[in-house]
Order: structure tokens, then sequence, then C-alpha cells
């Protein structure tokens, strides 16, 4: 097993690098620019859908409202993610041109909205159709950044332009700049258009979804989403985060097929498209990736071990609600080969049963698309429109993730106790170590914090979860002994707007991968970067002295 392990883990620089991939990170960036309008569409959909589940109907008023406000948030989700994407992928690309060379981003994100409704949006009387430009439109979203950047980069490379005097205010030089290849991206959506038209007779959205079905439908398969939840959990094993090599691949399906299920379910018929965000959200990767949501109630009831009563403790609540770092670094079970795997097996197991529940028991899947932090077992029952079924099938999985859990929980607790036990001697050593330390913590903070001004710290993970917990013993730690200390948490991705106002920035561990990436703006901005390593971050997480001091002693 530990053979296969560092096998494993010597592809790590591959993964790594495909994580980092600039094309990728603008579709997971851009998603998670544009979810403030999909969470918000979502309390609408809950609201307008769920009441006629238990037979309620709203007067047709306030139900034609309900779905205006879902119509033009989630409705046109893809005029969104085609103006998030190219910003993003326009400030990935802005780092990389030379000194002097640089996409107006601004500019960039009206051309590949105007390029989009060209790919995606078909005409009828002189009106624009807006059929795609919701979910279903996603990939040609993409599509549509991706060649208005190239196009805006060339044309900035190749300074092909309308060069103004000097006289000239910046803003109206600027404009004139980017009329070139605003109308070439532009042009080139046109064309594309009208090909697809002339020919096939559809729109480029519509064209692109009819082309790609066959690649859908072997990935809804249970070979097809036994790989993809597989492989999210194999990438993770190894220390790089998986959902950021997965998901971009997949993320416009997965947002189609809500809305398509959500159409069906309307029509009387099944809400069958399995392959959904919710499923991925609430069925394979309950309670994160490696559907560890059993994990921390198993290390509180079957271990005997202090390590994994203490992580069982520690762990319990963010896991419950998605966030399973504190656990998976803490456990470990990151290159742990006690839970390779349990790891790699239980989401498979899951989403295979979600789909024989789906096909043969005739359950719906995903309607809605819920907070990705939503208890699973609730975000599957809410998500799916609430049934029995759904009920049946929460219970089932947490029976069964249990089952596959337990066997190795026992077998590395029992390595752990051995440990434990051999160690004791030096554990009071330690502990006693540990009191001394306490009692001259304030004086080494208070040393430390001498001549400093207030230092603004920006803690970021993948979603702002994991970050939020080091930020907040920060806080704890700054408070508690009046270090000159604020923090905030983000989301990589989210965080080039606003970095600028911080002083340090750290990386957990699942985005350190991209620490080369960052550090170039955080040299040319002037601030200080740190990554950590998961043994280490979860240790600051819950030692707000420790969290203080570290940020005060790299300072």
């Amino acid at each position: 097993m530990n053979g296969l392990i560092k096998q494993i883990e010597k592809g790590k620089p591959f993964f790594e690098k495909i994580s980092r991939n600039i094309y990728l990170s603008a579709i997971r960036d851009g998603f998670l620019t544009a979810m403030p309008a999909i969470l918000f569409s979502s309390v609408f959909i809950l609201v307008a859908a769920l009441p006629e589940v238990f037979g309620f109907a709203y007067p047709a008023a306030i139900s034609t409202w309900l779905w205006k406000v879902y119509g033009y948030t989630m409705g046109i989700i893809g005029i969104m993610v085609a103006a998030t994407t190219a910003r993003c992928l326009a400030d990935a690309m802005n780092r990389q041109l030379p000194k002097g060379k640089n996409i107006n981003t601004t500019s960039v994100m009206l051309a590949s909205v105007s390029s989009f409704l060209l790919l995606a949006a078909a005409q009828n009387d002189g009106g624009i159709m807006t059929g795609f430009a919701g979910t279903k439109g996603l990939l040609a979203s993409f599509i549509a950044a991706f060649i208005t950047v190239n196009v805006y980069k060339f044309c900035v490379i190749k300074d092909i332009t309308i060069k103004m005097p000097k006289e000239v205010p910046g803003t109206i030089s600027q404009a004139f700049r980017d009329v070139f290849p605003f109308s070439f991206a532009v042009g080139i959506a046109a064309l594309i258009d009208a090909a697809s038209t002339y020919f096939f007779k559809f729109t480029f959205a519509e064209g692109i979804i009819t082309l790609m079905q066959p690649l859908f439908n072997v990935a809804n398969g249970y070979v097809g989403i036994s790989i993809i939840w597989g492989a999210m959990a194999l990438f993770w094993f190894v220390g790089v985060h998986g959902p950021s090599i997965v998901e971009p691949a997949i993320a416009a399906i997965i947002y189609a097929n809500v809305e398509t299920n959500l159409q069906l379910f309307k029509s009387g018929a099944q809400a069958s498209k399995l392959l959904t965000v919710g499923m991925g959200n609430f069925v394979g990767t309950m309670g994160g990736t490696g559907a560890t949501l059993v994990v921390p109630f198993l290390f509180l009831i079957f271990a005997k071990s202090k390590q994994l009563k203490a992580v069982g403790k520690a762990s319990v609540v963010p896991v419950m609600f998605a966030v399973n770092e504190p656990l998976l670094f803490a456990t470990p079970i990151i290159l742990n080969p006690y839970f390779f795997i349990p790891f790699l097996i239980t989401p498979m197991v899951n989403v295979c049963l979600f789909k024989f529940f789906v096909e043969i028991l005739k359950m719906n899947s995903f309607m809605y698309v819920l907070p990705w932090a939503t208890p699973a077992p609730i975000g599957l029952i809410l998500g799916t429109g609430v049934s029995i079924l759904a009920v049946v099938l929460a219970g089932l999985l947490i029976a069964v993730d249990a089952i596959i859990y337990l066997p190795f929980i026992k077998a590395y607790d029992a390595s752990l106790i051995e440990a434990e036990a051999k160690t004791a001697t030096e554990e009071a050593v330690v502990v006693a170590e540990a009191q001394l330390d306490a009692k001259t913590e304030k004086k080494v903070i208070e040393s430390l914090a001498k001549g400093k001004e207030n230092i603004n710290v920006l803690v970021l993970c993948a979603g702002a979860g994991t970050s939020a917990m080091l930020a907040n013993a920060l806080k704890e730690g700054a408070e508690k002994y009046d270090a000159p200390i604020t923090a905030d948490a983000g989301a990589y991705g989210s965080h080039y707007e606003i970095m600028s106002d911080y002083d340090v920035i750290v990386l957990a561990p699942q985005v350190n991968s991209y620490y080369d990436d960052i550090k170039k703006d955080t040299d040319n901005l002037g601030i200080k970067l740190l990554a950590t390593k998961g043994a280490e971050y979860i240790a600051l997480t819950r030692d707000p002295e420790k969290a203080i001091e570290y940020i005060l002693s790299e300072v």
C-alpha cells in the first residue's frame, strides 16, 4: 500500500500543474464570482417550488413574480459567467504579459457578453430569445470568454490598436485602443453564429450541447460518475485540491442539468438528469471530498486513541458543513495508507447508490441549487424536492459510509494506541513544557509585537470555509493579547480586487500549490506571502496564541 501511494504521489507535480491551468482557474473563479447570483436565485426557487410538493399553490401573481426573480438571476447566469470568466482569464493573462502591456478587463467583459449572446441567443421576429442565456449556455459562455480574451491578448501583444495623441484623456484613449480587439472578438463570434445557423439551423450554444451529449451520457453512467468523484478523492489524497481539477470540466453540465430537472418536474415528469451540482455536494462529497461526513462521529464513538478522539471532537462541526480540512490534515487522512481505500471508494459507492435510486426507484434528482455548506442530508432532501426516498437514501448513505470507513478507522486507531503507549513518558514532559511555555506566551507575543503597526491578514482557501478557521483564531488571539492584527477569510480567485488592502496573505494547504502564481502579485504589491502545510495549518487554527505568534514572527 505504501508503495502504491508513493507512486501516486510522484504524480503530484503534474496534478498541481493541471490545477493551476489558467483556463480551468478562470472557469472556477468565474463561477465563484457569479456565485452570489446563484445562491440568491436558489432562495427564490425554493420558495417558489417547494410549497407545491406539499400541495400548496401561490396566487398566480405571486408565483409569476417569484419565477421572474429566478429568471433574471439564474436565468441569465450564462451571460454573467461569460463576463466573469473573461475577466478572470484576462487578469491571469495580464500577470503573464510584458510590462506595459495590459488587457482592459472591463472591455473584455463587454466583448465576451456580446460574443456569448451571438453564440447563444436566437432571434425571433426581431427579438432576442434567451433560452440559452442561463445554465444551458454555460459551455458557450466559456468559449466566448476564451476566444475574446485571446483576441485581446493578440491585439495587445501585436499593438493592433488606434493610437490617439497624448493630449487625449486616458479614458477616451483607452476606448479607441479597444475598438480593434472588441471588433475582432465579436466579429469571430458573429461568423461562428452565421456558420452554425446557416449549416445546422441552430445556435452554436445548442449545437455544442448536442455535440457534447454523448460524452455527458458516458459520464452519466456508473463508471463515469465513479471516475469523476473517485478522481476528486484521488487528487485530494495526494494533497492537490481535487475539485479544482475536475469540477471545471463538468461545471456546465452539472448546472444545466439542474435547470432541466426543474423543467421536467414542473411538466409532471421525473427529474431524471443525474449529473448535477447537488449530487456532487451532497452525495459524492457529503461532508467534504472523500465523503467524510461520518468519520468524525466514528472517531468519537469507536476510537480509543487520544489523537482520533481529539480530531473527532475538533472536526465534527466543520465536517457537518462540508469543511473537512481539519479532519484531512489532523487525522491525517491525506497520504495515510490506512485511509486510501475508504477515501477513494466511499464517494464512488455514494454516487452509484444515488444513480440506483434515481433510475431504478424513480426518485427525483436534484432540481435546486443549494449552498455547498448546507449539511449533506438536508441538502440531499431539499435539493431533490423532499421525498420519502430522499430521506431513505440519506440514511442509507450514512450507514454505508460508516460500514466502509469503520474497519480502517479501527485498524489505524489500534496503531495509534500502541504508539501512544510507547510515548506516554515523553507526553508528560511535553505537557510540562507546554504549561511552562503558556506562562511566557504573553511576553513572547508582546516582544514580537513591539514597534509593529496594525497588520492586516488575508487567509485564502478554495471556498472561504477553511480560511475562516485561521482568520477566527487570529481574531481571537489578537483580542486576547491586544496584538496589532486584523484578519479576514477569502476564497482564492476572488482575492485579486482586495489583496492590495492587506499586509500578509496566508495560503491554506488546499491552495498552497498556487504559491508561485500569487507570489508575482504579492511581490509587486509589497505583501508578505505565507504558505502553510496541513498539520501546521490545523495546529494554528486550534491555538490562537500560536497563530498570532506565527504572523508576528514572519512579518
